[in-house]
């Protein structure tokens, strides 16, 4: 028989019901909380943290580990028991605290900090760009489009080539493929219009109207990859 004391931290709701499913498996009797109630915090009670700090009785004293406003509740505790409140710091992660060796304390100037990504070789050379990319590559798919064009006039010449992963499968595929062939042709080549004969440009002109056409019949937005080579 197995008792489970505590509740599950929010976002481990999953990785407890599995193992408490594990547990039924191995055929052990399981009370959890939503049987018994049963409620035991893992966190020291204010009076348990008033006793821990007047056996220790700080000088310095960095409240760390909760919400802001769970620091600023622990540092009071802190000036309550007898801590000067100059030497009460709530911090920030980034924000050092400098000690001298006359024993004073202070903040230092703020440092980069946050979460470190390690990806493959590489470590926290993974930026903010490049898990955006992967986030949309993941939800959407990606559409790549690769479209010869003379080097002269900046028309397309033959039938562009559609490669996609993650995004359409089926019925509904050569359709949309078909369609979105005929959209960019109609963006490019529109009569009256200015020839477009910069590859930056003829670039950006395919990749927005086939991203809005893809919107309109899927209400999603894979990665747009227009390859353009001259001929």
């Amino acid at each position: 028989m197995l008792f489970l004391t505590t509740s599950p931290i929010p976002g481990n709701e999953e990785y407890v019901a599995r193992t408490i499913d594990n547990l039924f498996k191995a055929g052990a009797n399981v009370y959890y909380h939503t049987i018994k109630r049963a409620h035991v915090s893992g966190h020291a009670s204010q009076e348990e943290l008033k006793l821990m700090l007047g056996l220790t009785k700080p000088k310095h004293f960095i409240p760390m580990h909760g919400e802001f406003r769970m620091l600023v509740q622990h540092g009071r505790l802190a000036i309550e028991t007898g801590v000067s409140p100059e030497n009460v710091f709530i911090i920030e992660n980034g924000t050092p605290i400098e000690i001298s060796a006359d024993g004073s304390a202070r903040r230092g100037q703020p440092v980069t900090a946050g979460y470190v990504f390690v990806d493959g070789l590489s470590v926290g050379e993974v930026g903010d760009v490049i898990l955006r990319d992967r986030r949309a590559l993941a939800n959407d798919g990606m559409f790549m489009i690769v479209v010869q064009v003379d080097k002269q006039t900046g028309r397309i010449v033959g039938t562009p080539e559609i490669i996609t992963r993650g995004f359409v499968h089926g019925p509904e595929e050569d359709r949309i493929i078909e369609e979105a062939i005929s959209r960019m042709r109609q963006a490019v080549d529109q009569p009256g219009a200015d020839r477009i004969s910069e590859i930056a440009l003829l670039k950006t002109q395919i990749k927005d109207s086939v991203s809005r056409f893809l919107y309109e019949q899927t209400k999603r937005r894979p990665m747009v990859f227009p390859v353009v080579v001259e001929v």
